[in-house]
């Protein structure tokens, strides 16, 4: 029997309590969007009516996680600086938590990227 995997948990509550999870985030809007920061920085924006994420990547990353087809590159100058699509309801719950870990650690500073990942 194949196990079904449950793609409903990528939800902007989802990502609200992930993103809370992380140390000195806040919320704010970002034009039309819910943006998601870490000393003023965002490393992740939500745009519910289209369902995705856009998170910040290192090149190396953005290109590592782009092996999935659930995300991809913003696909302008802004993609070219990492910024990188999540498509909330294609994408794996475990990855989309690596993911958007991977984004908060990108943009914080280093004494509180290594609380994440030390």
């Amino acid at each position: 029997m194949i196990k079904k995997i449950n793609l409903s948990m990528t939800t902007i509550d989802h990502l609200r309590a992930l993103a809370f999870s992380f140390p000195e985030t806040t919320e704010e809007p970002h034009f039309e969007k819910t943006s998601f920061r870490v000393k003023k920085k965002i490393f992740v924006t939500h745009d519910g009516n289209k369902n995705i994420a856009t998170i910040k990547l290192s090149e190396a990353d953005q290109d590592i996680f782009s092996a999935d087809i659930s995300i991809y590159p913003v696909p302008n100058k802004w993609g070219k600086q990492g910024w990188t699509i999540l498509e909330m309801g294609q994408i794996h719950p475990d990855l989309f938590t690596d993911a958007v870990t991977t984004a908060y650690c990108e943009v914080a500073p280093p004494k509180l990227a290594q609380l994440i990942r030390p």
